[in-house]
């Protein structure tokens, strides 16, 4: 499968002949944005509380909605981190280490200004990156048979690893939970009830958006209630937030140099924007004639990281469509989403929906460009929101959870499973547990299951398919690299263990 121009520039013509897929596109940034400069809600948190207000609309109008919100909340981070040191989502926490020294120098609405410019330029080469390289690998993708599909998703799933935190038994424990989830309702081969204790409700498993808005929107809220009250209200000071063309003209190559960074790490499934953004930093630092800067409120320091963070937008999105695999949680539960849909990402996914797989590159590209209007024009504005009492914005949080759980089947009983999940993550965050493995084993779960039995059943019981050199390498190239995986990621965490332990014995010494 080859890149198409005519095909894309008919998706173009499709969105700018129709105002409602640029007015959505418009409404998913500036969402984003707002979610994202409101710390402690994420564009993870955005996506699943607009899923729901997406039902009911054409596909492609709700897709680009949360594309845009996916855009706008990672900018949106980096306002938060700039004006008051706390970042409104996790990729921003390496913009904040010039941008709040810039803007206690009184230079906020400059390092707002540059954030918002880098952001633009990153997202876009990662947009333009991930428009021209998904079809070949999507094409790639086409040769793929149950054994592929099962050994994709145990990739997949050992990418688990690399979101676990500190503990890796916690993250392993979190996905069995995850996994165990999936396994309610109907057997998907057999048409067995399993796990349903004779309640009705359960023969269609757990919903996902229920499940989704409980892991990130109701345990949001109760964490925001146990904050309430500590946190002090905060004032501001913007000042000019257009960058001059000479600011802009002397960070181009770290720009293009951090997009096409995060670009790549973004593509590799468990990584993510904020790895991207440190990434990004560090190599900045690494290559700058004056590194003893960096820290000190610089434009370069903002540059790097927000030109990363947003370029790897694009490319989480490159495994999500061609393969079906999540760059990060975002991506998840885009993943979901396109699932509620009734499209399955994937390489048939490009064979047979394009119609939505084109227009979709047109609205990120557009998106891009939404972004560095609204930044641009509203950015003092969206700054506001970090003074707001957060009594309010938790109310109206807790408020789109109840409409979101109880809109997907208009039933009573997805609402108290959202309250349920929602408790239960709480209380995982609050001792350390990571619910992002229990995400990734709701998305992949049903597809490891369903293509081991197929392939099982094909071969006739012989589970040597799945490591069969001549007959199905990809897949045995897909559990070797789990492996391999699982393995080194292991050692570097027992290494970091380790070096811990011996920095507490020598600080007790």
């Amino acid at each position: 499968m080859e890149f198409d121009f005519q095909v894309f520039a008919h998706a173009w013509g499709t969105i700018l002949s129709q105002p409602m897929l640029i007015f959505f596109i418009f409404v998913g940034v500036t969402a984003g944005i707002m979610v994202g400069c409101l710390p402690g809600l994420t564009a993870t948190t955005g996506c699943a509380l607009l899923i729901p207000f997406t039902f009911g609309r054409p596909p492609l109008e709700g897709l680009l909605m949360l594309i845009g919100v996916f855009v706008g909340g990672i900018y949106g981070g980096s306002i938060s981190g700039i004006l008051i040191r706390t970042p409104g989502t996790p990729s921003a926490a390496a913009t904040l280490l010039d941008g709040f020294p810039l803007a206690q120098k009184g230079q906020g609405g400059r390092a707002i200004g540059m954030s918002t410019v880098a952001s633009f330029a990153g997202g876009t080469i990662g947009a333009l990156i991930m428009t021209f390289a998904s079809p070949t690998i999507a094409t790639f993708g086409l040769r793929f048979g149950p054994a592929e599909f099962f050994a994709l998703a145990l990739f997949g799933l050992s990418m688990i690893v690399a979101v676990s935190g500190v503990s890796l038994l916690k993250g392993i424990i979190a996905a069995l939970v995850g996994l165990m989830i999936t396994t309610i309702g109907y057997d998907p081969l057999s048409a067995v009830p399993r796990y349903t204790f004779g309640q009705m409700q359960l023969l269609s498993g757990l919903e996902f958006i229920p499940v989704l808005i409980g892991l990130f929107g109701i345990s949001q809220v109760f964490r925001n209630i146990e904050k309430m009250g500590i946190s002090e209200q905060v004032k501001t000071d913007l000042t000019r937030i257009l960058p001059k063309f000479r600011e802009i003209w002397a960070t181009k190559v770290i720009m293009l140099k951090s997009a096409l960074m995060g670009t790549f790490i973004g593509s590799i499934p468990g990584t993510g924007c904020d790895i991207a953004a440190f990434s990004a930093y560090a190599e900045a630092k690494r290559s700058s004639k004056h590194p003893e800067k960096f820290g000190t409120g610089i434009l370069e320091g903002i540059a790097a990281p927000e030109a990363a963070n947003n370029a790897a937008v694009g490319g989480a999105m490159i495994p999500m469509l061609t393969l079906g695999i999540p760059g990060d949680a975002v991506t998840a539960v885009l993943l979901g989403a396109l699932t509620v849909h009734n499209f399955q990402p994937g390489p048939i996914f490009f064979r047979e929906n394009l119609d939505i797989v084109y227009p979709l590159f047109a609205g990120m590209i557009l998106a891009q460009a939404i972004l560095l209007v609204v930044g641009l024009s509203c950015a003092r504005y969206f700054a506001r929101l970090v003074t707001l009492d957060p009594r309010m914005f938790t109310a109206v949080i807790f408020l789109l959870c109840i409409i979101g759980s109880y809109a997907m089947r208009f039933s009573s009983f997805d609402v108290f499973l959202s309250l349920g999940i929602g408790a239960v993550a709480y209380f995982m965050e609050y001792y350390r547990f990571p619910t992002s493995p229990i995400l990734l084993a709701l998305i992949l779960g049903p597809l490891a299951e369903q293509n081991l039995r197929r392939a099982l059943q094909i071969s006739h019981g012989n589970a040597l398919v799945f490591i069969d050199p001549v007959n199905h390498p990809i897949a045995l190239i897909f559990i070797v690299v789990a492996m391999a995986a699982l393995v080194s990621m292991y050692l570097r965490m027992r290494k970091s263990r380790l070096a811990e332990l011996v920095r507490e014995r020598e600080t007790q010494n």
